[in-house]
């Protein structure tokens, strides 16, 4: 929706109620839910899916982008209720978590791969963002080794997550993030 006008209740009831639709079609494995089903599902005209996203891949693109929006949120109240390097451990299998969430999602997703949508390039910045906030906590609690960037950390992340096609896969990342957090905490005075 381009007006930048705050929407009225009702259409932010209605936009919420299409987005939570959208994301449980799609995560529930109907990547291929026509804008028919997902208005259903809402509870609402065809017609007030498309007053609010002006095609499916306009509400797909809002589906993860909401996602990644909560995913990066998180680090904040981890470092509230956790010391550093426990924020940055439960982070790191919240982001195996999302990439479980995005093989969910990934054909739905590739119908804006083609697209010039900037919203992959911007997840992957706010999750390497949120991992820097992160790493620099635990490196100034003297938990974390210094000298790892967040796109670096992100990367590796990438790297684990990428055998999503395998039985089991989830499992398997979850033990090699904790292998690979093992080895940020590796050589800090809380370890030696």
């Amino acid at each position: 929706m381009s007006s930048s006008r705050p929407l009225r209740a009702d259409a932010r009831r209605n936009r919420e109620a299409l987005l939570s639709a959208a994301r449980d079609a799609f995560l529930g494995g109907d990547t291929d839910a026509h804008v028919e089903e997902i208005a259903r599902r809402a509870g609402v005209a065809v017609g007030t899916l498309y007053r609010h996203f002006e095609t499916r891949e306009a509400l797909v693109e809002e589906v993860y982008r909401k996602e990644v929006d909560e995913l990066c949120a998180a680090p904040a109240k981890l470092l509230e209720q956790h010391a550093p390097h426990e924020s940055l451990r439960r982070f790191l299998l919240l982001l195996v978590d999302h990439a479980a969430v995005g093989k969910g999602m990934a054909v739905a997703l590739e119908s804006i791969m083609a697209t010039n949508s900037p919203v992959f390039d911007n997840a992957r910045t706010q999750m390497a963002d949120a991992l820097t906030q992160l790493l620099d906590a635990g490196t100034t609690a003297g938990t974390i080794r210094d000298g790892v960037t967040g796109p670096t950390l992100l990367r590796a992340l990438g790297g684990i997550c990428a055998m999503h096609a395998t039985e089991g896969w989830q499992d398997a990342a979850r033990q090699i993030t904790a292998i690979l957090y093992d080895g940020l905490r590796y050589g800090t005075p809380q370890t030696t």
